[in-house]
């Protein structure tokens, strides 16, 4: 076990210590917290964390990505552009543009996780917001399969959630993986039984992921002949929501003391 390598792909550092206020020492948020536990998780396994810009260029939020000009995501109603008459520079709709990022400046294998913070420009309710955390993890070596992909999500979602967890694949639909698939555990609340926290039917979707595809390994430089690797992305509000009962995401970036007080 070792801690985690940050690797910075935009040079820009945030100090990890809160002030302190009225006398009374600071603690980190629930999502925060979430972040690190998911960061020591895959330290253990040998990931490198790693982040990146957030103002984004279309290009490593799309186009390598093998997001074609014409997918839903480009338009208006889902990407805040910043230069509408161009549409150049975005904030980003994910983080895997820093796993592009790290692709074109290091050779396989490799193997690293992208937490942070995203934006999509959508109407907000009780499960959806304009700005909000992912994770997304990158594997690429040679002889990778879905099979080394289920084996590390599971151990993930174990060490998280607890031994108890099963999980399943169904085929999903992601243009920057192929194969892709979804990713469902067992209910960690009713145990597969059927409660309202998994709408009763026993499973919770947890996230997505795939083998990435050649196209998306081409483009950042790597031989897909030679090379291949697979790559998942989760939702850290959704994450911490499920395990805390937090009914409303908006409460997190709402500054309540009463919701951040109890974590």
């Amino acid at each position: 076990m070792f801690s985690a390598i940050i690797v910075n792909m935009d040079n820009n550092s945030e100090n990890p210590n809160p002030p302190k206020a009225d006398g009374q020492e600071g603690h980190l948020h629930l999502i925060t917290q979430i972040i690190q536990r998911i960061s020591e998780i895959f330290s253990e396994m040998g990931f490198e964390v790693a982040n990146g810009p957030e103002i984004e260029d279309e290009y490593h939020n799309f186009d390598a990505l093998n997001v074609p000009k014409d997918h839903p995501a480009r338009d208006m109603q889902d990407t805040f552009w910043l230069e509408p008459e161009n549409l150049k520079k975005l904030l980003r709709t994910h983080t895997s543009g820093v796993q592009v990022r790290y692709m074109e400046e290091n050779k396989p294998p490799l193997a690293i996780v992208v937490p942070g913070k995203v934006f999509r420009n959508e109407a907000t309710d009780a499960t959806h917001d304009a700005q909000f955390h992912q994770c997304e993890g990158l594997v690429i070596g040679e002889n990778i399969s879905l099979a080394n992909l289920k084996g590390t999500l599971e151990f993930f979602l174990k060490k998280l959630f607890g031994e108890n967890v099963v999980i399943r694949l169904r085929p999903g639909y992601f243009p920057f993986v192929e194969p892709g698939v979804e990713v469902d555990m067992i209910c960690f609340k009713c145990q597969g039984k059927g409660c309202p926290a998994c709408s009763h039917s026993g499973w919770i979707e947890i996230l997505g992921g795939g083998m990435v595809h050649p196209n998306v390994l081409n483009n950042c430089g790597i031989d897909s002949r030679k090379f291949q690797g697979f790559a998942f992305g989760l939702g850290v509000d959704r994450i911490a929501m499920l395990k805390h009962g937090v009914e409303d995401v908006r409460l997190f970036s709402s500054g309540d003391l009463r919701l951040v007080n109890q974590f």
